[in-house]
């Protein structure tokens, strides 16, 4: 794994509660200093707060990359990608539905994609390549699209308390459109999964832990656990070290899918790890270890099974591998056209879970 930044955290926090936002930049990137733009003003420490993180997308997730047009993503004949908006007490969120050409009326798999910070659905869409394989395997694809307004670079709030519960926040929001979705189309109510990058990432292990009652599984690709942080600071201490120890509970968590880069240098491969720990990993289950190289990337897969053979939890180490979508298409922001594909691994993997 790479060697883990040493970063002043408390005096990074002090800087910016002061307001010298250009300092605690400084502090951030391990860079010197430069001259302070002290704000006194009152209330502006909480302002000096949220213009850090409005400085710093990386640290909610994804670098930024250079602005491009959404990918145009083909649809077959048949088949349809469409959007809608879902609204509740929580907030209002737009979102984008593809269903196969296979559809019928006849209840379907429903995988909820949660894209990273700068995407937007037809970005993931394009990146992941999931409504291709939605297509081949007939299931219903719903990608739920975070709004500059809700976070300026469209990263879920994974880091926020309040958006980690049940009831409110992010997670009711983005509940709320899974069901519009089981409203709308047939659904299998038992086959309904979950899976995200980064920050996206982050938002589908928060979602395991929120609603084990509609997701039957879930897929996290360099992201981080639930709880790994309530603010910015722990946010930046989780993405470069992990977030706090795992409690185990016995495994109470939908099975899940982790893939991680073990040369990510934006979330730690440390938080892969984490993931697994909170979903339940060293219960007693038979655990099997398999190397194996595909598309010029070496990978370790942990797989821990049942009594039946059913997988309960899967974890990718991909050595070498950066903060991208594995196996994906370039076509996509934030996709690595080498290595496993992740998203037919998340599409096996979830297909053999019935909650």
């Amino acid at each position: 794994m790479n060697a883990i930044p040493k970063i002043d955290m408390q005096e990074a926090t002090r800087l910016t509660r002061e307001g010298r936002l250009e300092e605690a930049m400084a502090v951030l990137r391990g860079a010197p200093m430069p001259k302070a733009a002290v704000i006194n003003q009152p209330g502006d420490k909480a302002k000096a707060f949220a213009s850090l993180l409005q400085r710093m997308p990386k640290l909610t997730a994804l670098k930024r990359g250079p602005a491009t047009p959404a990918p145009s993503v083909p649809v077959p004949d048949g088949a349809r990608f469409e959007e809608r908006t879902h609204a509740n007490a929580a907030g209002t969120r737009p979102y984008k539905v593809y269903t196969p050409s296979g559809y019928a009326g006849q209840a379907l798999p429903l995988v909820v994609m949660l894209h990273g910070c700068t995407q937007s659905p037809d970005d993931f869409a394009a990146g992941t390549r999931m409504n291709e394989l939605a297509e081949a395997h007939t299931f219903i694809v719903v990608y739920p699209a975070q709004t500059q307004a809700a976070n300026v670079s469209k990263c879920w709030n994974w880091f926020n308390a309040r958006d980690q519960q049940r009831d409110g926040g992010e997670p009711a929001i983005i509940a709320g459109i899974t069901r519009d979705v089981m409203r709308e189309f047939a659904v299998d109510d038992g086959r309904v999964y979950v899976a995200g990058l980064s920050a996206g990432g982050a938002a589908a292990a928060i979602m395991g832990a929120t609603h084990p009652d509609l997701y039957a599984a879930i897929g996290v690709h360099s992201g981080l656990m639930c709880g790994a942080a309530n603010d910015l600071p722990s946010a930046l201490s989780a993405m470069r070290q992990g977030g706090p120890a795992v409690q185990k509970d016995g495994g109470s968590m939908v099975p899940t899918i982790v893939f991680h880069g073990d040369r990510d240098s934006t979330v730690h491969a440390i938080n892969g790890e984490q993931v697994i720990a909170q979903a339940g990993a060293g219960s007693a289950h038979a655990t099997h270890v398999i190397h194996g190289e595909e598309a010029g990337v070496s990978y370790t897969q942990t797989v821990e099974r049942d009594e039946t053979g059913r997988p309960l939890r899967e974890h990718w180490v991909l050595h070498g591998a950066g903060h991208a979508w594995s196996g994906g298409s370039t076509l996509g922001s934030y996709a690595d056209a080498t290595g496993p594909d992740a998203s037919r691994e998340m599409v096996r993997f979830f297909l053999l879970q019935r909650r």
